[in-house]
């Protein structure tokens, strides 16, 4: 599993990440879910939605956010490299033997099994009120 070290590059990694979602509105959970491949802790979240405000990410409407970055996507060619091995999955857990590991300019989140990573990336919806 890629580990981060620092506070910082969680944040960046976090922002990046709800830049690059495939969808232009989510609610709350949705990408409190997305994050949560980054990191647990609830003041670190709460950083990540406000830098990801602050900087034109997204912008907030109650349980709502409007990804702002249009076009941004995870290019799945190129950003999602596939590694064989014995992984647990980043989002949900569970045993996989080929882990999906997503690159970002601020680093690299993974593993993931193929449909979370889809559902980390907003290219498959994790519930249906997105």
């Amino acid at each position: 599993m890629t580990e981060l070290s620092t506070r910082d590059e969680k944040l960046e990694l976090g922002v990046e990440l709800l830049a690059h979602v495939e969808r232009e509105a989510l609610d709350l959970a949705a990408a409190v879910d997305r994050i949560e491949t980054v990191t647990t802790s609830p003041a670190l979240t709460r950083d990540i939605l406000d830098a990801a405000e602050k900087r034109g990410v997204i912008d907030r409407d109650g349980a709502r956010l409007r990804v702002n970055t249009g076009g941004t996507y995870v290019e799945y060619e190129s950003q999602v490299v596939a590694r064989e091995g014995d992984f647990d999955c980043r989002r949900c857990g569970t045993s996989i033997s080929t882990g999906h590991f997503v690159q970002l300019d601020a680093g690299e989140l993974g593993p993931f099994g193929s449909s979370c990573v889809r559902k980390v990336t907003g290219r498959e919806s994790a519930s249906e009120s997105e």
